[in-house]
């Protein structure tokens, strides 16, 4: 079996790993030959952690790269030849294999690893010194001096450096402090690929760290389509859908699968986040006809549903700013300038003024930290609907449409999506400025 793994975008949001799980489910039912790993890119925002634990999801596994490392390359032993052991013992070995080291223990613990090399030098010394072999050696005698051990999860290029920099035929690999296999030079011919199904984002500069060297074997979205060029035709489900969820429950409706009442729950949970309780323009029928049909199966009430999720919601005063901005955080290009655009949720837009100006400038640094020309927080009032806009200075701002509240602060009566109504703003914006 394949190992795939299915993630979301960095900074997840609850679309983003409710999709992975559900997605993850459908594709365990319809195909066994493979194993599907539902996994995140990044690490919870206190909001999204609240909400989760609310209503009793787990979220995904972290995952923080897709970088093929030694585990998948390391070989694990298969028979345990102690130090007191004669040659003999390992002769017996040779007769099915030919391997360039063998690793040898003590008393049950890890001793070292041997490789024909070490044997050569033993015999080629005696000889020299005495001019004939008087006993065979045991496995302890042959030992040569040990190379320093690698982790499991050191990189694979990395790996292979170190061991090319050696002298020796082989490493031993522990996990911690824990002797779990050995690699040897035949293990870095090939670098392995992981095999990756993105969801809820479709574009690389968004995705998993090491995506550049996995194979990308499906996307499924909702966002616009800026896919990198993958090696061989893969599955594309991109729909102009509010939801990534709503995409993944019509997967299992196409499957003639009922999903179970918990991952009903899960796909509801990411429907209603991303669309804002169905309030974002984004929004579809098909997202509605699919919250009603999802909220059936898990037996709640879809408004009373969503603002119990969002009553979790802190108040932004209380969060750590930087943080908060870089929670569901997205970078784009515009005719080779990056900007970035943040969103967050509340229930309350009375206390702006508290936290404004530490936002602003904390909204400066992740500019900075990030090589943005732009950066903006899209702060969302989901009961009102409506929004504020902060930024940092750019002249590009003066063309947005919006009513300033006050400097690099404005007001967004009616807009709740960023995709669908602020991003389509700035990109105009920017092109204006730039072509002018």
């Amino acid at each position: 079996m394949s190992k795939i793994y299915i993630t979301g975008h960095k900074n997840p949001d609850l679309d983003s790993l409710c999709s992975a799980y559900a997605y993850s489910v459908l594709k365990s039912l319809t195909d066994k030959e493979n194993e599907y790993i539902p996994v995140r890119a990044g690490h919870l925002s206190d909001s999204v952690k609240a909400i989760l634990n609310t209503l009793r999801i787990e979220a995904p596994q972290y995952l923080s790269n897709v970088y093929p490392k030694v585990s998948d390359v390391m070989l694990k032993p298969t028979e345990k030849l102690d130090v007191s052991q004669p040659l003999t013992a390992l002769a017996k070995s040779y007769k099915d294999t030919t391997p360039s080291v063998v690793p040898i223990y003590e008393n049950g613990r890890f001793k070292g690893l041997l490789s024909g090399e070490d044997i050569t030098i033993y015999f080629m010394h005696k000889l020299g010194e005495e001019g004939q072999i008087a006993e065979i050696p045991t496995l302890g005698m042959l030992l040569g001096k040990s190379e320093a051990p690698i982790q499991e999860d050191d990189l694979f290029e990395e790996a292979k450096l170190s061991l090319s920099n050696s002298k020796k035929r082989g490493l031993a690999v522990f996990s911690g402090d824990e002797f779990t296999g050995y690699v040897s030079r035949r293990c870095f011919l090939k670098a392995p690929s992981y095999k990756v199904i993105m969801v809820d984002h479709n574009e690389s500069r968004q995705s998993i760290t090491g995506i550049e060297s996995a194979d990308v074997v499906e996307i499924v979205d909702h966002h616009r389509l800026d896919a990198s060029k993958t090696n061989l035709p893969i599955f594309i489900d991109t729909e102009p859908l509010g939801s990534t969820c709503t995409i993944v429950y019509r997967m299992f409706l196409r499957n003639n699968i009922v999903p179970d009442e918990y991952t009903a729950k899960v796909m509801l949970a990411g429907l209603i986040s991303d669309t804002l309780i169905l309030k974002s323009p984004t929004t579809t029928q098909i997202d509605r006809e699919t919250a009603t049909a999802l909220a059936d199966l898990c037996h709640v009430d879809i408004d009373t549903f969503g603002r119990m999720m969002f009553s979790h919601v802190e108040s932004l005063g209380k969060r750590n700013p930087e943080r908060t901005i870089l929670s569901d955080f997205k970078k784009y290009t515009e005719k080779g300038v990056m900007i970035g655009i943040g969103q967050c949720e509340v229930t309350t837009l009375n206390d702006l003024d508290e936290y404004m100006q530490t936002y602003l400038d904390n909204l400066e640094i992740v500019r900075e930290k990030n090589g943005l020309t732009w950066a903006a927080l899209m702060i969302t009032n989901v009961l009102k609907e409506n929004s504020v806009l902060l930024t940092t200075g750019y002249k590009a701002e003066k063309l947005l449409p919006y009513k300033p509240i006050t400097e690099k602060v404005y007001d967004m009566p009616n807009v709740m999506s960023r995709k669908k109504q602020l991003l389509p703003e700035m990109l105009y914006a920017l092109s204006s400025v730039i072509s002018g």
